[in-house]
């Protein structure tokens, strides 16, 4: 049996706020992916969205794969795919429902978007974006790192009333003979 570490009431909510935090900005970019036309700041629409212009924007070290994906004739699958993985990560995380696979596929995502554009710095160093190796997407992959060793669906969640309900599974002892 996984037991969660003596955290303090503060500790264990401080997670749990970050785990929600993190789900609802997955969520809320695959949910407008999914559901939300495109509209320009004056308010005029714009075409849907789609991975094709970041995969063949792509400069890390698998960029050469990024660019066949983003000029491939499936990039309307793969874009689909995409949004539902990001809206299925969100409400994992929200709601502490599988909350270990969640971490995963965020991790996972994660990687994906920080090898497809790692951050060199650019020509004005000073300018907003232009950073050295350390984005926001590895940031939040630190978080999710943090959210998967402190196992936080144990701490509150859909896994913890799914873990309560199991009936407790006595522990098997050996005969020495």
């Amino acid at each position: 049996m996984i037991t969660t570490p003596r955290l303090s009431p503060r500790q264990q909510v401080s997670l749990v706020i970050l785990r929600t935090l993190v789900g609802w900005h997955f969520l809320y970019e695959g949910y407008t992916k999914l559901l939300h036309p495109a509209w320009s700041q004056g308010g005029a629409p714009l075409p849907p969205w789609s991975s094709a212009a970041y995969l063949k924007a792509a400069t890390g070290p698998f960029a050469p794969l990024f660019h066949w994906m983003g000029s491939a004739s499936w990039i309307g699958s793969l874009d689909l795919a995409i949004a539902i993985g990001l809206t299925a990560v969100g409400v994992s995380l929200m709601l502490g429902l599988f909350t270990q696979l969640g971490c995963g596929g965020a991790l996972a995502l994660l990687a994906t978007f920080y090898l497809a554009a790692v951050p060199t710095g650019g020509a004005d160093v000073r300018a907003e974006g232009t950073y050295l190796l350390v984005n926001k997407n590895v940031v939040e992959a630190c978080a999710v790192v943090v959210l998967l060793a402190f196992r936080t669906g144990s701490i509150a969640g859909v896994d913890l009333l799914w873990m309560r309900s199991r009936p407790a599974i006595a522990p098997v002892q050996e005969v020495v003979v």
